[in-house]
C-alpha cells in the first residue's frame, strides 16, 4: 500500500501570540480634531498577570514570602502597591492580582507560594489598557459605576466594578490621572468600542503600548 505523503504545514500557520487589542486599536489621533487631545489610550498587550488566592489562614505567610523573595507587600482592601510595572493589586478578600511586564516574570510564583496560595495565570485571560490625560476621569465617568472624584478615588486605589455593563478592574496610577483597566479578553473589542466612543468628544490619541 503506497504511503500517503503529508504536506508540510507552512510556517505562517503556526500558532502565534496575539494582542487582545489587535484589530481594534488604531494608532493616531481620533475624535475631536481641534485643540490638544483630552486622553491618551495605550493598549498594554500581553502583560504579566496572575491571581493569587491565599489558602485559609495563610494570608500572613503569603505576605511574608512575597516580601522576603520579591520585596512586595500585600496591599489593603481597595489598594495597590505598584512600583513601575510590577507589584500587587487587591482583588477581593484574600485575593490579589500580581502584575509584571511579561508573563515570564511571574513563573516563579507557583513554586514560591506552594502551600500558601493558589496561583492562576491571567496573562492571556485579561486585556489591559492604560487611560491618561486631563479628560480621562470625565470620559470614564460615563460608564464606571464607582465615584472617580479625587476625594473618593485617587492614586493607589483600585476597584472591581462594571464599566458600561462589562466586568472590569481598574486602578489609578497617578494624579494626572492615569488609570489601568483590565477586562476579560473576550470583551476587549466591546470595551474598546465603548471607551473610544466615550473619549471621542474630548479627542484622543492611541499610542502603541508594550507588546500591543
Amino acid at each position: 500500500m503506497p504511503e500517503t505523503e503529508v504536506a508540510a504545514r507552512p510556517a505562517s500557520s503556526a500558532w502565534q501570540p496575539r494582542s487582545p487589542w489587535e484589530g481594534h486599536a488604531r494608532p493616531g489621533r481620533h475624535g475631536r480634531a481641534e485643540g490638544a487631545p483630552g486622553l491618551i489610550l495605550q493598549p498594554r498587550g500581553r502583560s504579566g498577570l496572575a491571581l493569587l488566592i491565599a489558602a485559609p489562614g495563610r494570608d500572613t505567610e503569603l505576605g511574608n514570602r512575597l516580601a522576603a523573595h520579591l520585596g512586595w507587600s500585600l496591599p489593603e482592601p481597595g489598594r495597590t502597591r505598584i512600583a513601575g510595572e510590577r507589584g500587587l493589586i487587591w482583588a477581593a478578600p484574600g485575593q490579589w492580582l500580581a502584575l509584571a511586564e511579561a508573563p515570564e516574570d511571574l513563573r516563579e510564583l507557583d513554586t514560591l507560594l506552594d502551600g500558601v496560595a493558589a496561583v492562576t495565570d491571567q496573562s492571556d485571560g485579561r486585556a489591559v489598557v492604560r487611560v491618561s490625560g486631563g479628560r480621562a476621569r470625565e470620559a470614564l465617568a460615563k460608564g464606571v459605576t464607582v465615584d472617580l472624584h479625587p476625594r473618593a478615588f485617587g492614586p493607589g486605589r483600585t476597584a472591581v466594578t462594571g464599566i458600561a455593563h462589562i466586568g472590569a478592574q481598574l486602578w489609578q496610577r497617578d494624579a494626572e490621572p492615569t488609570y489601568d483597566i483590565a477586562v476579560a479578553r473576550s470583551f476587549a473589542g466591546s470595551f474598546w468600542d465603548w471607551l473610544t466612543a466615550a473619549s471621542a468628544e474630548f479627542g484622543y490619541v492611541v499610542e502603541p503600548g508594550p507588546r500591543a
